[in-house]
């Protein structure tokens, strides 16, 4: 009997305890994990580390966020082989489209749709990640870059010369630099080829198929490569050859930056991510201009590439915490952190901006009186063999270089394209 009564008594008090530590608990706030965050971008590690992340816990304290970043070109695997042997972060930078949806295909990513935060974007900034019929949204969208020109403002006051406005006065002014003969008229090479494709055709393109309706077009199977909308581009791009420098086949991307940096040349084909390396490594006063339209009285379109965004590894331990971090990532607060602290890369939310840096400024502004849209093959027309990217670099390269002409580089295209993609075999 005393035994018993010593057992009885000795769960009594274990019980007593519990119930404190319950009570204890209801009345302390739980103690948040540590946030994990996956991504591409190692040159924001610093910005994370002393802005974004501070910024953050400001208004959620108690919330440990780690900012861990992959090589660029290890990412994708890396990525995924985490996700898939349970080890990754609890946020996912996303790349835009294939790669991002296939990973939420595998279920490795969560559906956002109604999340907090995702009701700042509009429709155009969550295409990229979302499934093809638009139903799941599987990341948030965080930032896009815009393509254009940057343009040596000394040299174009030196020679009287305006940014241009249509097809025909960017030749005119072409002609004027090269006629001068003291600089290259366009800083472009085309060793690397990606330039040639991603920032020249899908930057002058969309002027030419109309943005949007053109690229759709294309998917649905209504537009071919080797229509007039098409074909124009690759011929504006021929026209380009002999302004470029000599030996521009061997000029590699970093070549061009350091032509346009020291002001040996006067233009500069860019992506809006351009301007951060010439605010750290030049003197150059620019000024940027988009890509001119056709002609005088046509609307205008640029390519305002959605370039990141956001997902939750559906296997996260600690997913009420990264839906916190989530919404503040759609907060007007990091909006404008973003924006104006990683130069060139703007956010896509409908939040106004003030954006300080003057040359991202103009950039930024060209969405007030010109269609967004982005590059042309991102979306479905890269799931098939030949592979429609490494097509488009080499055709478009070559094109400049003149070893292939407009037509042919257009039927070598759409012949590729029609092999694999059903559509295009009516």
């Amino acid at each position: 009997m005393q035994h018993a009564y010593k057992t009885q008594t000795l769960c009594n008090a274990v019980l007593t305890a519990v119930a404190v530590l319950a009570t204890c608990a209801a009345l302390t706030p739980a103690q948040a994990g540590t946030l994990t965050i996956e991504s591409w971008r190692v040159d924001d590690k610093a910005l994370w580390e002393s802005v974004l992340i501070p910024a953050f816990q400001k208004k959620n304290p108690g919330i440990q966020v780690k900012f861990s970043p992959t090589a660029p070109t290890e990412y994708d695997s890396t990525v995924n082989a985490r996700l898939t042997g349970g080890t990754a972060g609890d946020l996912i930078a996303c790349r835009p489209f294939d790669v991002s949806l296939s990973l939420y295909n595998k279920g490795k990513l969560e559906k956002l749709d109604g999340k907090p935060g995702m009701e700042n974007f509009p429709a155009s900034a969550k295409v990229a990640w979302q499934t093809d019929d638009g139903k799941d949204t599987f990341c948030m969208p965080i930032a896009s870059v815009i393509h254009g020109f940057l343009y040596n403002q000394k040299i174009f006051k030196e020679l009287n010369i305006q940014p241009p406005k249509t097809e025909t006065e960017f030749f005119k002014i072409l002609d004027t630099i090269k006629t001068n003969g003291k600089y290259v008229p366009l800083a472009l090479g085309t060793a690397d080829q990606w330039e040639s494709s991603q920032i020249m055709f899908t930057g002058l393109g969309p002027n030419y198929w109309k943005g949007e309706e053109g690229r759709k077009a294309l998917i649905s199977g209504k537009a071919k490569f080797t229509d007039p909308q098409f074909v124009s581009v690759f011929e504006y791009e021929a026209k380009l050859g002999k302004y470029l420098s000599k030996g521009a086949s061997a000029q590699t991307y970093g070549d061009s930056q350091n032509l346009f940096g020291l002001g040996k040349a006067a233009i500069y084909p860019a992506g809006s991510w351009d301007i951060a390396f010439f605010n750290g490594n030049s003197k150059v006063e620019m000024g940027a201009f988009p890509p001119p339209v056709p002609k005088a009285g046509d609307k205008c379109y640029i390519s305002d590439h959605n370039d990141i965004g956001m997902g939750v590894n559906k296997k996260s331990s600690n997913k009420e915490d990264a839906y916190k971090f989530l919404a503040w990532l759609g907060s007007q607060e990091f909006a404008d952190i973003y924006t104006n602290k990683v130069t060139g890369f703007f956010s896509l939310s409908n939040h106004l901006i003030s954006v300080k840096d003057p040359v991202a400024r103009q950039m930024i502004d060209w969405r007030k009186t010109c269609s967004s849209t982005i590059r042309l093959n991102s979306q479905i027309l890269n799931r098939g063999t030949p592979s429609m990217e490494n097509e488009l670099w080499n055709v478009n390269g070559q094109v400049i270089n003149g070893k292939l002409t407009p037509k042919d580089a257009a039927a070598q295209i759409q012949t590729g394209f029609a092999k694999w993609y059903k559509p295009q075999q009516k």
